[in-house]
């Protein structure tokens, strides 16, 4: 693996950073991943490493997928976590990687997390996902969340949240890193209930710009901006077209102002 110590710069290196988001409960309109795949697509990432499935996954319940080769060949995809490993500028290293939210052995499943990143000398992560709530479409994504550093809540702008209750591997992973001493924040998009559509990159854009300004990643966000407006004027035709979701936007909106 190319390590950003093997490329001559006039700086020092710079230690790598990581993030990571979960497919499934954790990530609503598919906004996490969408963001990191984004992002990956942005540093020119690449796999380098992953986390076989096998032993962590009900596949009765996440099943493995089938799909045809060129040459006519049966290919199976089992939901392994993969790791990828990209730049942004010339020293900048990125370790990124998605996948769907195990079943089975949380705790070890993390130890996997843990280990890696020590061992590529990663010290701040971001965790990205996305959760439903009673919020107009129309207002600017609101992103909750936490961070080991409470300046970083501050300087992002970070709606902090009280729930208590069921979590999920995006929760328990983040608990985990933070036990171990790593620069954590985990980052979730508010999405509006009311809309049934994914991949949803309003949610997507609000996630990169935060996890951009933490981690101090130039990413362009010209063709997400682009895709966001877009879907922004999709949401507004539906809206307009159906009367008693008009009309629920509209006490949305009454809710909102009385505030």
């Amino acid at each position: 693996m190319v390590s950003s110590k093997d490329l001559q710069t006039n700086s020092e290196p710079q230690a790598p950073v990581a993030i990571f988001a979960f497919s499934g409960w954790n990530d609503a309109g598919d906004a996490g991943t969408t963001a990191l795949g984004y992002i990956q697509k942005a540093s020119n990432s690449s796999v380098f490493s992953k986390i076989d499935s096998q032993g962590y996954f009900d596949f009765t319940v996440t099943r493995p997928e089938v799909s045809y080769q060129p040459d006519g060949s049966r290919l199976i995809t089992w939901p392994d976590f993969e790791f990828q490993q990209g730049f942004c500028g010339f020293s900048q290293e990125l370790i990124t990687g998605f996948g769907a939210e195990p079943h089975f052995r949380w705790n070890e499943y993390c130890d996997r997390f843990v280990n890696l990143l020590k061992e590529l000398g990663v010290r701040r992560v971001a965790l990205l996902g996305a959760f439903l709530a009673d919020v107009l479409y129309s207002l600017p994504v609101q992103i909750t969340g936490f961070a080991t550093n409470p300046k970083v809540v501050f300087d992002l702008d970070l709606k902090t949240s009280n729930y208590q209750g069921p979590t999920g591997i995006v929760g328990v992973l983040s608990t985990r890193l933070q036990d171990e001493g790593f620069d954590v924040a985990s980052m979730w998009a508010g999405l509006p209930h009311y809309v049934n559509a994914s991949p949803n990159p309003r949610g997507a854009l609000a996630l990169v710009q935060k996890v951009t300004n933490f981690l101090d990643l130039k990413i362009d966000e010209i063709p997400l901006s682009k895709a966001a407006a877009d879907y922004e004027e999709r949401i507004s035709a539906l809206v307009a077209s159906d009367p008693n979701l008009a009309e629920y936007v509209k006490e949305l909106k009454r809710r909102e102002f009385a505030q």
